[in-house]
């Protein structure tokens, strides 16, 4: 089962993504710049194998819902975010503001 929701923040919609797997659910906050996900995202793969895409990313570990993903400290960012200022420890409200 998938799941989408807009996510208002300051004014602003970013779309929240909810996608239900066995034993696991990936969760996922995009907006038209980058994302933040749960700890499936792959930021060593982002930042090495496709840092010519130059993706703007952050994973959040043990989050189960969107509002855990918003509050959670990110745990690992990709260069690009960092260009932005959004680095670890920032929360993924706070990168997805920037990322708006």
């Amino acid at each position: 089962m998938m799941r989408m929701e807009p996510i208002e923040i300051d004014g602003h919609t970013a779309l929240g993504i909810e996608v239900k797997l066995p034993k696991t659910t990936l969760i996922v906050v995009t907006t038209d710049k980058g994302y933040i996900m749960c700890g499936a995202l792959d930021v060593g793969l982002l930042n090495e194998r496709l840092k010519d895409r130059r993706i703007i990313a952050g994973r959040a570990v043990g989050v189960r819902t969107l509002e855990e993903l918003l509050d959670a400290p990110l745990e690992s960012v990709t260069y690009e975010a960092e260009s932005l200022g959004i680095v670890k420890g920032t929360t993924g409200r706070d990168a997805v503001r920037k990322m708006m």
